[in-house]
């Protein structure tokens, strides 16, 4: 006899019951792989490279020769012993303040001359006797010479001597008077001699000379001392270098090339000379010869020196002197409203100037005519138009239809 089980709570017990639980769908394991696919082919695809851009403007151009120069005094004044003696202690030190004709920059003991006695004396009136006596008969012999020339003369219109007889006369009254001239000579000479050496009531002593005061032959200041010290010195010895450094003016060395293009009266601006502001110049000479310069790679130059005035007054350059370093900028050409671009931009195409531009997320190839140049910046003459956005730096890496993508760089 079948029986029926039941629940504890009283209800027969039928088939089990399926499980309300979802299957994994068969589709997701294909969907995951195919997003890896789509991730994988989006990873290598090209991506924008990123580059660095700027803009076509228009504005001010100055094309400019940049050298180095120094400064130097217009009027440099070197003193030297006027006679040969000792030298006093010289008390004066560069940058000490002259005036000219009065200050008195070095006192000189001429050195005493040599000492005569009574056997030197008697030698040098012989000498004086001599040359008198000579100047004495050279003039006989000249007088001589020049009647007998007139006497030759005459006979020679008469025809009574030779040609030849005629010029011995006039070779021997020019000879008369050359030793005439040579015989006067001769006795100043000696006579000279007596007055360098005057001898006194006592001929055993030299007779003292004045001391030698050297003034200051320009106002300003003192700029090198030489000869600091007492001693003895010659005559010819440098012994200061005197000059006023308001009135100042630089020499800038350029390449010949460079100072061919160069015109009197352009603007000059001296950088790094100590100061703030850039120092006001004009370009007062370009020296008409060049010389050779060896440069330190050790390649020989052709080099002119370009002469310019200052414009900024002296109360704004005080702290510059001599021979100080300055660089200068010289203005070539400037002009205003000019169509340009940076320097980085460009690059050589062939025999051509090329420019990358942006046009619509990719690098756009364009010729360009370029003009003046300012080192930085170069005048555009085709090619480009003002606003164009160009790529700095292109280098190798950035291709003509690359997609680039600009970017900001951080100062």
């Amino acid at each position: 006899m079948e029986t029926k089980s039941t629940n504890s709570s009283g209800s027969t017990s039928g088939p089990p019951r399926r499980n309300n639980r979802r299957r994994p769908k068969r589709w997701l394991p294909w969907f995951g792989a195919a997003v890896l696919v789509a991730l994988i082919v989006v990873g290598f695809l090209p991506q924008p490279l990123p580059v660095e851009t700027t803009r076509v403007a228009r504005g001010t151009l100055r094309a400019t020769v940049n050298e180095e120069g120094k400064t130097r005094i217009k009027q440099r004044y070197v003193v030297a012993a006027p006679v040969t003696g000792h030298l006093r202690r010289i008390p004066f030190k560069p940058g000490a303040e002259v005036v000219a004709g009065k200050t008195v920059l070095a006192v000189i003991d001429p050195v005493s001359p040599a000492m005569l006695d009574a056997r030197n004396r008697a030698l040098a009136e012989a000498r004086r006797d001599t040359a008198a006596a000579n100047l004495e008969r050279a003039r006989e012999q000249q007088r001589f010479a020049a009647s007998e020339l007139h006497r030759i003369e005459k006979l020679f219109a008469d025809k009574t001597v030779s040609q030849q007889d005629l010029e011995n006369a006039q070779w021997r009254e020019t000879s008369a008077a050359k030793e005439l001239t040579a015989a006067e000579a001769s006795l100043r000479q000696a006579e000279t001699e007596l007055k360098e050496f005057p001898v006194g009531d006592d001929p055993a002593t030299n007779s003292l000379r004045a001391p030698v005061e050297v003034t200051s032959p320009s106002g300003g200041r003192v700029l090198h001392v030489f000869e600091e010290s007492t001693r003895v010195v010659t005559a010819g010895t440098p012994l200061l270098d005197v000059g006023d450094p308001v009135d100042l003016e630089a020499v800038i060395e350029v390449l010949s090339r460079d100072g061919a293009a160069i015109a009197p009266g352009a603007k000059v601006e001296l950088e790094h000379w100590g100061g703030g502001a850039p120092l006001q110049a004009r370009v007062r000479l370009v020296e008409p010869a060049a010389f050779l310069k060896i440069s330190a790679l050790g390649v020989e130059e052709q080099r002119v020196n370009v002469v310019v005035d200052f414009v900024t007054p002296y109360e704004q350059r005080r702290n510059l002197g001599d021979n100080f370093r300055v660089e200068a900028r010289i203005v070539v050409w400037e002009a205003d409203s000019v169509l340009k671009a940076p320097v980085g931009t460009l690059f050589r195409r062939g025999k051509n100037w090329a420019a990358l531009v942006l046009n619509e997320g990719r690098a756009e190839l364009r010729r360009v005519q370029v003009g003046r140049s300012s080192g930085a910046e170069m005048q555009i003459l085709e090619g480009l138009k003002e606003g164009e956005e160009l790529i700095l730096y292109p280098g190798d890496r950035v291709k003509e239809g690359q997609r680039v993508k600009p970017i900001q760089i951080s100062q």
